[in-house]
């Protein structure tokens, strides 16, 4: 079978998990990237004040997701782009747990899909000082990209990943799941709230 995924990254407006206000997309097919998307989202009502941190960290801010869709509205793009693919993501518990935790906020049923983290992936395969993304993307030759933007990072995971999967001569994601010892998991219809440690504290994402 060939390496296929969809890379996904989420900047929110705060610190709570329901509030997306971009994502981003990388699709990979046979070990290459082939398509990118990206959006920004108005977050769901309740979630949509924008933290002073998250804006200083991504630059998005609420004049700038005013005319943008909602949750709901923009759901089915996200869901069309991704298909039936294994989703990767840079400390995958809190994309996912936007993923969840908007549908939850928007009474809109979450796919479940089945996720893998390069974050986890990528302390199997590199000696690296800093798991951050930046510098796990820059040993697998995908420098000075724009961090915190979403389909960049997006885009900077799916090389991780094509890089790990070369490494370790993985032919799959599940292949690539084995040799690392990374567990290839589901994401839940509800999760709980998985605050993201960059946006108060700059660690691994």
């Amino acid at each position: 079978m060939p390496l296929d995924f969809t890379a996904i990254d989420f900047e929110t407006a705060n610190s709570s998990s329901a509030s997306a206000c971009a994502v981003g997309l990388a699709r990979v097919r046979d070990g290459e990237v082939v398509a990118t998307a990206g959006w920004l989202i108005r977050p769901p009502a309740g979630h949509d004040h924008f933290f002073d941190i998250n804006m200083r960290i991504h630059g998005i801010r609420p004049a700038d997701i005013v005319d943008a869709p909602t949750w709901s509205q923009q759901l089915g793009d996200l869901a069309a782009f991704a298909g039936s693919d294994v989703l990767v993501a840079h400390n995958a518990g809190f994309d996912m747990a936007v993923l969840a935790r908007a549908c939850e906020a928007t009474g809109d049923d979450c796919p479940p899909y089945r996720y893998v983290c390069s974050l986890q992936v990528a302390r199997k395969v590199y000696q690296l000082p800093s798991y951050r993304l930046p510098y796990v993307a820059a040993e697998a030759g995908f420098a000075e990209f724009a961090h915190h933007n979403a389909v960049a990072d997006a885009l900077a995971c799916a090389h991780v990943m094509i890089d790990a999967a070369r490494r370790v001569a993985a032919d799959d994601m599940d292949d690539l799941a084995t040799w690392t010892g990374v567990r290839v998991s589901q994401i839940a219809s509800v999760a709980a709230p998985a605050p993201r440690p960059s946006v108060s504290f700059g660690a691994v994402a």
